[in-house]
């Protein structure tokens, strides 16, 4: 199977990039091509992590307003932390300034929970998803986002025991955030 991009330009350069393809690619089922347009978000990898402290069996999200969320909800969406990797900044320590950033914790050790595109339809966007325990001492300051972003970002905690009632009433909407606590609810709950 083969592919030509045949024109590629950038149409939109703002707070998100989109390119627009002219694309030319095999078929599965036919001896032949098909060519047409495309539109991309392109949108770098980012990293986003599941911070459990483990001396009060709770979980650390975040909460901060998503414009693109108001449609379906009040904005504001509790997730977990998670940011764009930055120029060709290694993915760990991406994780590691994000979760600092974000929440104040101090981590050193990830564990990688897997790589995925999250929405390949119309974004190049590739996350990094991991898993990190703290403990309360490793808070060394308030996070609440980075001052050059102009980040507003309060910190929760939900204990581990309530994930369920947590994903079964959508009080945590958010894609990676999901897939992060069914991965703990499997591997960390259940003791494997």
């Amino acid at each position: 199977m083969k592919y030509n991009i045949v024109k590629e330009s950038l149409v939109y350069d703002g707070f998100l990039k989109i390119k627009e393809a002219l694309i030319t690619h095999d078929r599965f089922h036919e001896n032949t091509a098909v060519t047409y347009t495309r539109e991309v978000l392109d949108k770098g990898p980012f990293v986003a992590v599941l911070l459990y402290e483990k001396d009060t069996d709770q979980l650390v999200f975040i909460n901060q307003f998503r414009y693109p969320t108001i449609k379906n909800g009040t904005g504001w969406l509790f997730e977990i932390p998670a940011g764009g990797i930055e120029g060709e900044e290694d993915p760990i320590q991406s994780a590691i300034r994000e979760v600092e950033e974000e929440t104040g914790y101090v981590v050193t050790d990830l564990h990688h929970i897997l790589s995925c595109y999250m929405t390949p339809g119309i974004s190049s966007e590739r996350m990094y998803l991991y898993y990190g325990e703290v403990v309360q001492s490793d808070k060394k300051n308030e996070g609440g986002g980075a001052v050059y972003e102009d980040e507003d970002i309060k910190v929760c905690k939900y204990p581990a025991a309530e994930i369920k009632t947590l994903l079964m009433s959508e009080v945590i909407d958010d894609a990676k955030s999901i897939i992060a606590l069914q991965w703990f609810m499997i591997n960390k709950l259940n003791g494997s």
